[in-house]
């Protein structure tokens, strides 16, 4: 079959592109989103939640558009996008009283996940006020996480999708390009990692990070009715060294190339990251390269 076009990687034939215009002529009344969610349901795609794909549908007719290949209804309205026009998190003023201390004095900690609970905009707030790189709303699949000791703020997690291709950790996993694609969503990523500057215990950031493989990988499949097997995280080299990574058992796995997802130089443009990876099973090569018919 004739592909006219790839998108997200997979190859969009003449045939398919006739399929979206038979349904397009037979409902000549729906805007565009009633005709990607026919079109999610008329090919099956879901996410592993469940939920239709219909923003993937409506990109990919958007693409066939711009190439020529169909003719999309007009635009009935056009809706704003909550995450490009996204408020920055209200501050929130906490006391930043120094703690300094043993890690067996404080333990044990408490780990709450957040989203979508009343603390949601405190992890939000202090990420954007302290973290070198603020506070982006995740895209896709996204769990947050606060740590507290005494009812005091201590650190955040954020863990999201991760990210289609990084080469070091593809070739570490063994994936071809289309089971990369197939299972992309069993590996989590970790977007940001917090501990308040005012928090000096030796060994906490090792030891969060050892009980948080455990928490994720039990919290993930009960929001997304899907397992994940493998952690990964980028550590900035101009800024950190990456130890409590590697303290808490963490593999490097090779360096970024610097030029990001949307390169089209094939020039570094940004700083090198440390890609490190964490296995949440032993046989998570097999399950992240079986291949489902």
């Amino acid at each position: 079959m004739e592909a006219l076009l790839t998108y997200r990687g997979k190859p969009v034939t003449v045939e398919d592109a006739a399929f979206i215009r038979q349904l397009i002529e037979k409902n000549p009344g729906d805007s565009r989103w009633v005709l990607s969610k026919k079109l999610c349901q008329a090919w099956g795609w879901r996410q592993p939640n469940g939920v239709l794909r219909d923003m993937v549908c409506r990109g990919l007719m958007l693409a066939l558009e711009r190439a020529g290949h169909i003719e999309l209804p007009a635009r009935k309205k056009s809706p704003l996008n909550p995450l490009a026009r996204r408020k920055k998190p209200a501050p929130v003023a906490i006391e930043p009283h120094p703690l300094q201390s043993s890690l067996s004095q404080i333990l044990p900690l408490e780990i709450h996940q957040v989203r979508r609970t009343p603390l949601e905009p405190l992890c939000n707030s202090l990420i954007d006020q302290y973290h070198y790189l603020g506070y982006v709303q995740p895209v896709g699949e996204h769990l947050k996480y606060l740590v507290l000791f005494q009812q005091r703020p201590l650190a955040c997690f954020i863990f999201s999708s991760a990210p289609r291709h990084i080469g070091c950790r593809d070739r570490f996993i063994g994936w071809s390009p289309p089971v990369r694609r197939q299972n992309i969503h069993l590996l989590a990523y970790q977007s940001r990692f917090l501990i308040l500057p005012w928090v000096r215990v030796p060994h906490l950031a090792s030891h969060l990070l050892g009980r948080l493989s455990k928490i994720l990988a039990e919290d993930w499949p009960q929001l997304y009715q899907h397992p994940i097997y493998f952690l990964e995280t980028f550590v900035d080299l101009e800024r950190f060294r990456g130890i409590c990574y590697q303290a808490a058992n963490w593999i490097y796995l090779g360096q970024t190339t610097g030029r990001g997802k949307d390169d089209q130089t094939h020039r570094p443009n940004r700083s090198r990251k440390a890609v490190f990876g964490y296995p949440l099973r032993r046989d998570f090569r097999r399950r992240l390269c079986e291949v489902k018919t």
